[in-house]
């Protein structure tokens, strides 16, 4: 059977990721003068409360030789590495310099999910499926960038800092919105490979109903997988999945915990809204 891993951008901790038959390597986030494996030694609402605490977070990829350790695990196996989207971490690069040093690279491949988190996840739980049902390699490859041309997704901060401090928002943008309490929503760039701005709208409920609007256009309904995954925001994430539930009920709607390393990038209270065909 093809042994399926990945990184922790799926939302799930090595323990979880364990029973759910696929391994996956932590990516690290230091806050307060510590470091922490995401999920592992911390979780999203902890990461959280430190931020609240006026601790300033930032996030790092999983270092090449853990990922090599993880490889030589299943030593002589054939592998796929569903890795977090290049671009948005070094998480993929990081993968693929690691397999260069195991003794059977030619039996690792390492894909580029192009997006993160919620349909990362997805994408990682079709192919553990896949590879227990006994599709070889080439197969299930083939079947994930299927699915990966279908994800899209959407970010909605709490407020403009985050995206200032991550240089996608210039100073002037970022305090004039929050004068104005406004709301910025952002999306994946084409590629997936960094976000960009998508909106701008006034309340987080005017944001939503942009998004309820996009994704009705878009064709979301029955045979859709929606994903969404909040920072210590479960009530906006609820109000999320009513107003989405009441004009796509037939799709199919999970919420997560956003993982720290994405809050580093959104900021607390952030929601992350994406979907994939399944």
């Amino acid at each position: 059977m093809v042994r399926i891993v990945s990184d922790t951008s799926t939302l799930y901790s090595s323990a979880q990721a364990e029973a759910a038959g696929f391994a996956v390597v932590p990516l690290s986030v230091t806050i307060g003068g510590k470091s922490y494996r995401e999920f592992d030694e911390i979780s999203s609402r902890e990461f959280v409360g430190l931020i609240r605490q006026g601790h300033m977070p930032t996030s790092s990829q999983p270092a090449i030789g853990e990922v090599e350790a993880m490889y030589r695990r299943f030593d002589g196996e054939e592998i796929i590495n569903v890795a977090m989207a290049a671009g948005l971490s070094g998480t993929y690069d990081s993968a693929v310099t690691a397999a260069k040093f195991c003794s059977h690279p030619e039996k690792i491949t390492v894909v580029n999910s192009r997006t993160l988190c919620g349909p990362h996840r997805y994408l990682v739980e079709k192919a553990v499926q896949w590879a227990k049902e006994g599709h070889p390699r080439a197969v299930i490859v083939e079947k994930l960038n299927a699915l990966m041309d279908t994800a899209k997704s959407y970010l909605i901060p709490e407020d403009f800092d985050y995206l200032r401090r991550g240089g996608r928002l210039s100073p002037l943008v970022s305090h004039v919105g929050k004068m104005a309490n406004l709301t910025p929503i952002m999306t994946q760039t084409d590629t997936g490979e960094r976000l960009t701005a998508a909106g701008i709208r006034r309340g987080y409920g005017h944001a939503v109903k942009y998004l309820v609007k996009e994704m009705v256009k878009a064709g979301v309904g029955k045979g859709w997988q929606v994903r969404i995954s909040h920072a210590d925001a479960a009530d906006k994430a609820l109000q999320t999945l009513n107003a989405l539930k009441e004009a796509m009920p037939d799709a199919e709607y999970r919420i997560h915990p956003l993982s720290p390393a994405f809050i580093t990038q959104g900021g607390p209270g952030c929601v992350a809204v994406q979907y994939i065909h399944s």
